[in-house]
């Protein structure tokens, strides 16, 4: 039924597990488990649908990415959260634009699971710290606290620049021209001299394992890269211009944070588990 509070909710429901797992595949199975509880829940009983709905989706989130947690420890390289196809409209909530970023996910991926649920409830769906405190099952004095501290650590470690889309835009177009050329010095001038640049290749694709800092060693294996039948195009992920590279027949999807017009951070994808949905736009929603 389309009228049904869950189907109304699901794309706040999504971005509120994607959100907590960084993962948009984890996401949809939380969202499954989600709907076979709210399918036994006696309706007339229920108040409201979406604080009631959220709640059941940040229980189960936090079940999987508790899981998660210990199987990330085991993953080969960098984790880096799973790209979404996004809308140009999600740029335009700039709040909701920057809770799905990249730099931001990475930053999320550093918090302990309940300060993350506390954290993605509190200061991107201003949820009261009443309702929080029934999802994560804490009293509202102890998420008031664990808010606080969540808040702080991602302060200290989240990019503090916001771009315009036409700005971003730009500096990726003549990041994925200097891309093209493969030359060492264009591709140091589309980037900051304290540039880093993440890689995720998971143990199936070729990626550094490490991060790598500074524009002359960024600039280097960039260029190795580019020697392969390389073809890119800009797109929007995660609520940014982003790109989507494809590298002999290989896709990967590349995500920046750019300051004073140059970039400061570039994310790079290239594990193919979590490039499935570069063709299918997510519906994200608060």
């Amino acid at each position: 039924m389309t009228d049904d509070p869950f189907v109304v909710h699901r794309g706040l429901l999504f971005t509120v597990a994607y959100e907590m797992l960084g993962s948009a595949s984890d996401a949809e199975d939380v969202l499954q488990d989600s709907w076979l509880r709210w399918a036994d829940v006696d309706r007339t009983q229920v108040h409201d649908p979406r604080a009631y709905l959220v709640r059941i989706v940040t229980r189960q989130a936090l079940n999987r990415l508790r899981t998660l947690s210990r199987s990330r420890e085991d993953y080969v390289g960098e984790w880096l959260p799973e790209p979404l196809l996004t809308s140009p409209d999600v740029a335009e909530d700039v709040e909701l634009a920057e809770s799905v970023s990249m730099a931001m996910l990475t930053v999320l991926e550093t918090l302990a699971p309940v300060e993350r649920a506390v954290f993605v409830l509190r200061e991107v769906f201003d949820l009261p710290h009443g309702e929080i405190a029934e999802a994560v099952g804490k009293s509202p004095a102890s998420v008031r606290q664990i808010a606080r501290r969540a808040r702080d650590h991602v302060m200290a470690r989240r990019p503090r620049v916001r771009v315009s889309p036409p700005e971003q835009q730009a500096v990726m177009e003549r990041f994925l021209a200097a891309l093209g050329t493969g030359r060492l010095q264009d591709l140091m001038d589309v980037m900051a001299p304290d540039v880093v640049m993440i890689a995720d290749g998971g143990g199936v694709a070729a990626a550094v394992l490490a991060p790598v800092h500074g524009s002359e060693a960024v600039a280097a294996v960039l260029a190795r890269a580019s020697r392969s039948a390389l073809v890119s195009t800009a797109t929007w992920l995660n609520g940014a211009v982003a790109a989507r590279i494809d590298v002999a027949g290989e896709p990967a999807a590349v995500s920046v944070v750019v300051a004073d017009g140059r970039i400061t951070h570039i994310y790079l994808v290239r594990n193919p588990l979590k490039l499935t949905r570069l063709d299918h736009q997510a519906n994200l929603a608060r």
